[in-house]
Order: structure tokens, then C-alpha cells, then sequence
């Protein structure tokens, strides 16, 4: 752990407070914590602590799994009843007591019964009972996972672990058996960040496969375009696949209190901190289902996918021009690290016109002459422009060229193209068709996983 003044730091001025309390059955000689947030998850919840508790023993000694209950204050009286219901659960599990009385819920039943003959060590946060909500206007995912990752870092401090690391994770995502060993493996004191692997859980039903089909060829895309253009921000922001040191989690201030898009901006800070390494060796299933709690991510995009609205939309991906004019502004910006602004604007409009109109809307000129003014040091003026022209930056061109001058395209057509410029090798399908069938749909995925 870092000294622990710096932690006192944090803990007094960017935590939550101590207003969420711990319930736990055992936290003594942890190294890692996996935070969940939990809201209205009666029926899957479970699913994924079962799935977590088939770790070996040996891997459930050093981890903690920290669920964070939670609600805000006017959240629908069902979804409160529900997270009650999942306290009373998880509270019989903390401590230990009967489960004779869950055995209506049969399924539910088998898996806290499960659950509990594992050596797991389990803790909860209520955020959700009358009193402890999550405040009305701030409360969400990003600060049910700030509540349940400060608890950890101070878990972990009291621990004095060694290389301690904080996991999330989502209520409805599986884990492999290898999850908690692969990960306390892999992080070394010289790995700050990493994202794990991960693969959608593939629905039964056909629509639901297809909804989640073409969205995760749209991340995947999206994370191969990036890479082509050797971009600093080309990893997958996905919540259940981030897992942090405790140094790192204090560097960049702790989670963001976002109600969406909190593992985008969260990670967006942590790879100015250092790079994002990914764990290939083990692998996170989080669920393909529909749903309306925020407004955009996973849930949203197979809620409108079912809906049918835009469903052409749906079947397309950014145009790949734009990803080698991301490139040749990335190599530009590595040549021209002491140049002055004019000289920079006009290779951009060399690059292309509408780059340097964006450079001009994104105030680059007086963004860059303060830089060079702060620092003639060429590798803290890269560093300086990495922070500006980040994650954020980077979808910003990305959109403003689809709206400006390059519409999407067809998604496999995309695809080809985006694999051939990177020289990689395209998997078959029926070139003849704007739409491929689902099982040639999934056979791309499936390339694309291996890939990405």
C-alpha cells in the first residue's frame, strides 16, 4: 500500500464518508476486494456469486466480495422491495445464519446454499434501506461503485496487503473459476490498471442473440479501429472487466459518482496514470439483457435494439476513413512535438480539412500555446497532450467526422476493411448480403474475441 498519509488523504477529502457501513463475515488477510453494485438483482445476483464461489479455496482466502445494495430515494417501491429482500439474503450469508427460509425460492435456494458452503469471504453495504439511500440526485452506479471501492481501499490498508487490488465487477456477470488467482497473479507492482477479458452471455431467444451479436461487434470494431490507429485509448470501458491497485485508485482520485458512462471516464483518468494492460487468461460473462436504467452502455443498446427503432443503425459502424485519419494526427503529433501551433493547424488541414476545423472548434491553438509556454521539454509536452487529446477527445473527432463529412457504413463491410488495413485476416461470410445470417454473425464474433 502507498503511505498511509496519502490514503488519510483521500479518505478525507475525496471518499464518500462513513456514512455506508460494512456488514462482512471475514476481511483478515485479503489482497483483493471485488466490488458489485447491486440494484433490484434478486434473480441474478446470486447466479454470479455462485459462479464466483467455485474459485479454489485457496483463491477465496485472499479475496473479499463486496456487494453494495442500493437505491436511491425515490426508486420505485418494487425495485426497494427487491433490494431488501437480496439484504435479507446476504445478511443470512454474512452471518452465517439458516436459509430454511429462502426455500420457497428454490433456485435462489440452491445457489445461497452453494454460496455457502464456500469459503468465500462476503460483505455487504446497505445503501438501499430507509435511511441509507443513495441521494436522489447523485445516486447511481458510478457512486454505488465509489462506495463500495473506498470500503475496499480500506479493507485492503487495514490488511497491509501486499500489491492489493480493487476488482469490479456487475451483479449479472459471471466469473470464471480462474477469475480471483489469474488476476491477484497477473499484478505485479509494476501493473497499475488492467481490463479483463470478456464475452456476452448469449441469450436463447433469437432476437436477444442477434441484439447482443451486433453490439459487441460494435465494441470489438471499436477497439480494432483504435488500435489501427495505434491510439493510447484503444481498450474496452466496460464496468465488470476493470480491475485497479489501490495506488492507482488513489492517483486519479477514486470512482466518479456518474450515473453512466462511470467506467469510460474512470479508465479515461486511469491511462493517464499508465497503460491499461488486459488480462487474456481468464474471462468475465456479463449478461445480454434488455434494460432502461441509463441511458446508454449495454442494457440501452438491446432495449432499442428490440424495439426496433433504427435497426438499420444498429447494422453499422464508423466509417473506417476516419480511424487512418486518426492515425496520421497521432503520427503527426509524435513529429511535431515542438512545433508551433500554425505549423501544426496546417499539417492538420494537409491531413484533412475537417481536422483542422475541429482542431480550430477545440480551441487547439490556445490549448497548444499554453502547453508550449508551460514546458519545453518534448516528453512532458507528449505527456500533456496525451492528457488533452484522451479517450474523450478521441470519440468527440471520431463523431464529429461521421457528422461532419464520413456517415457510418455497413457494419461487415466495415469490418473487412478495418482487418484488411490492419493486414489481419477476415473471416468468411456471405459477402453478397448486406446482413449476414446470425450463425455467420456469431462466427465473426467469435474471431473478434480471439482478436480483441
Amino acid at each position: 500500500m502507498r503511505k498511509k498519509s496519502l490514503i488519510d488523504t483521500y479518505l478525507y477529502n475525496y471518499s464518500v464518508g462513513e456514512k455506508w457501513r460494512l456488514t462482512a463475515n471475514d476481511t483478515d488477510n485479503i489482497s483483493q476486494v471485488v466490488v458489485i453494485p447491486v440494484y433490484a438483482e434478486k434473480e441474478l445476483l446470486f447466479s454470479t456469486l455462485a459462479s464466483i464461489a467455485k474459485n479454489p479455496p485457496s483463491s477465496l482466502e485472499y479475496s473479499f466480495v463486496l456487494c453494495v445494495v442500493n437505491n436511491k430515494e425515490d426508486s420505485p417501491s418494487e425495485d426497494i422491495e427487491n433490494n431488501l429482500w437480496t439484504i435479507e439474503c446476504l445478511d443470512a450469508l454474512t452471518k452465517r445464519k439458516s436459509l430454511k427460509k429462502f426455500g420457497d425460492e428454490h433456485k435462489i435456494y440452491s445457489l445461497l446454499s452453494d454460496i455457502a458452503e464456500s469459503k468465500m469471504k462476503l460483505g455487504y453495504i446497505n445503501a438501499a434501506s430507509k435511511g441509507c439511500e443513495m441521494p436522489t440526485r447523485t445516486g447511481g452506479v458510478g457512486l454505488a461503485r465509489k462506495i463500495g471501492m473506498d470500503m475496499a481501499l480500506r479493507l485492503l490498508e487495514n490488511n497491509s496487503a501486499s500489491s492489493p487490488v480493487i476488482l469490479c465487477l456487475d451483479a449479472d456477470t459471471l466469473v470464471r473459476d480462474s477469475y480471483f488467482s489469474v488476476i491477484r497473479k497477473y499484478f505485479t507492482p509494476e501493473v497499475k490498471t488492467a481490463i479483463v477479458a470478456y464475452e456476452h452471455q448469449m441469450p436463447d431467444i433469437y432476437e436477444q442473440q442477434a441484439a447482443i451479436v451486433c453490439y459487441e461487434i460494435f465494441l470489438r470494431y471499436w477497439t480494432l479501429g483504435l488500435r489501427y490507429a495505434k491510439s493510447p485509448w484503444a481498450f474496452h470501458s466496460i464496468g465488470s472487466t476493470i480491475a485497479v491497485s489501490t495506488e492507482a485508485y488513489l492517483e486519479v482520485r477514486g470512482m466518479n459518482r456518474r450515473e453512466a458512462g462511470e467506467d469510460f471516464y474512470f479508465l479515461n483518468k486511469l491511462a493517464k496514470t499508465g497503460a491499461i494492460n488486459y488480462v487474456k487468461e481468464t474471462c468475465v460473462y456479463p449478461s445480454a439483457r434488455s434494460s432502461t436504467r441509463v441511458p446508454f452502455g449495454t442494457g440501452k443498446s438491446i432495449q432499442k435494439f428490440l424495439s426496433g427503432i433504427d435497426k438499420e443503425e444498429f447494422y453499422s459502424l464508423y466509417d473506417v476513413r476516419i480511424f487512418t485519419i486518426l492515425s496520421n494526427w497521432l503520427q503527426l503529433m509524435n513529429e511535431c512535438m515542438m512545433a508551433d501551433e500554425d505549423e501544426i493547424l496546417t499539417k492538420a488541414g494537409e491531413i484533412h480539412a475537417v481536422l483542422k476545423n475541429f482542431l480550430k472548434v477545440s480551441d487547439f491553438a490556445v490549448i497548444w500555446s499554453k502547453m508550449r509556454r508551460n514546458s519545453k521539454d518534448e516528453k512532458i509536452r507528449a505527456r500533456q497532450f496525451s492528457d488533452w487529446f484522451d479517450g474523450f477527445k478521441t470519440l468527440k473527432l471520431i463523431n464529429y467526422f461521421t457528422t461532419e463529412i464520413y456517415p457510418k457504413i455497413g457494419m461487415f463491410e466495415a469490418l473487412d476493411r478495418i482487418l484488411s488495413m490492419s493486414e489481419m485476416q477476415r473471416p468468411k461470410h456471405n459477402s453478397g448480403t448486406k446482413i449476414p445470417a446470425l450463425e455467420d454473425q456469431i462466427e465473426i464474433l467469435q474471431y473478434l474475441r480471439r482478436l480483441t
